[in-house]
């Protein structure tokens, strides 16, 4: 028997070993239960708070590595927004590089274009200027030429004119004269053309008719001119000559070439010149102002019209020289001076011996 408390009363009851056992069963299956129950409880306590413990460890957990990730993220980015950034400004400097070389290359073409279409105009500007200046000088030269050819033709014309005219005047002059009143038409012609310039040309000149006949001949006019010193510049005996047509014995101009030198001696004249109208139809003479020194020492033979221009060449041609005349002079003086002093020496040497 086993003696068992009521807890709520306090008494004591025995009860047998099957009640006992009954009551313990009991007991232990309440307490199971509700131990049971407890346990469970607790255990869906505990399975909560782990549930709950598991879910905000993974909530953490979670939240973490999403913070890590989003760190990581933002990391990501910023890393590759930085990348981003380098490379695109890299890329943005090669670019501007690019097209920095490419407007440079632009520029240099639109330059080198430039020059070239420059140079090219330049050339043809300059082709062009050519061109005209050798088209004008064409025209000049054709011009020039024209003129030239146009010039000789008419001066041809001229000469031919005044020849055939100084031609027939000579006939006319000719038939209408004696052979004495020819030559001595001619000297007058000769002494009118010089007194024409006479005042303005040769105003210290002497030209006069060779008077003076004392040995046996004498020769038509002599011309002189001296300067302010007195000192001769030039002095030239003239002869002129003439014949008619109808003159039975046509003379030459050699044939006075003889007694002209000897008049130009006796007169003590520089020059010797025949101013002849002999051998009309002789080129030689018919060319101008002919030179026969080769014969006679300073002797010319003219045509009435260079009778003029004879004179001039001749004087100016003495005026050249006459510095050299003058200091020819002045030598001659000196010597002259150095002699007399020399004789003054000697005498008075003689003297005082």
């Amino acid at each position: 028997m086993n003696e068992i408390i009521c807890p709520n009363c306090k008494k004591a009851f025995k009860v047998d070993e099957a009640g006992f056992a009954d009551i313990l069963k009991q007991v232990r299956d309440h307490q199971f239960e509700e131990e049971l129950t407890n346990r469970l409880a607790l255990a869906e306590k505990e399975k909560e708070s782990a549930v709950e413990l598991a879910k905000a460890n993974i909530k953490n957990s979670l939240q973490e590595e999403l913070a890590k990730k989003d760190k990581e993220l933002t990391e990501l980015k910023a890393k590759t927004s930085s990348e981003l950034a380098g490379k695109l400004a890299k890329k943005e400097t090669e670019i501007a590089v690019i097209e920095s070389k490419i407007q440079k290359a632009e520029i240099e073409k639109k330059l080198e274009i430039s020059q070239a279409i420059n140079l090219i105009e330049k050339e043809r500007d300059n082709l062009a200027n050519d061109l005209k200046i050798k088209e004008t000088e064409k025209q000049l030269l054709e011009k020039s030429i024209k003129e030239q050819f146009s010039n000789k033709l008419i001066a041809k014309d001229e000469t031919i004119k005044m020849k055939d005219d100084e031609i027939d005047r000579l006939k006319d002059f000719k038939q209408k004269l004696s052979t004495k009143m020819v030559g001595e038409s001619l000297e007058q012609h000769c002494e009118t053309e010089f007194n024409k310039l006479r005042a303005t040309a040769f105003p210290k000149a002497y030209f006069e008719k060779d008077n003076d006949s004392r040995d046996g001949s004498k020769g038509d006019y002599i011309y002189k001119e001296t300067d302010e010193a007195g000192i001769e510049i030039i002095s030239i005996m003239f002869e002129m000559k003439n014949e008619n047509d109808e003159t039975a014995t046509k003379k030459r101009n050699e044939d006075f070439f003889a007694k002209l030198d000897k008049d130009r001696t006796d007169k003590k004249c520089e020059y010797a010149i025949l101013v002849s109208l002999l051998e009309s139809e002789n080129e030689f003479y018919n060319t101008g102002i002919v030179d026969v020194s080769h014969k006679f020492q300073k002797m010319y033979v003219v045509r009435p019209q260079f009778f003029i221009p004879i004179i001039t060449l001749l004087r100016n041609a003495a005026m050249n020289s006459m510095k050299y005349k003058a200091e020819l002079n002045l030598i001659k003086n000196q010597n002259i001076d150095i002699t007399n002093f020399e004789e003054k020496i000697s005498t008075f040497k003689d003297g005082f011996a």
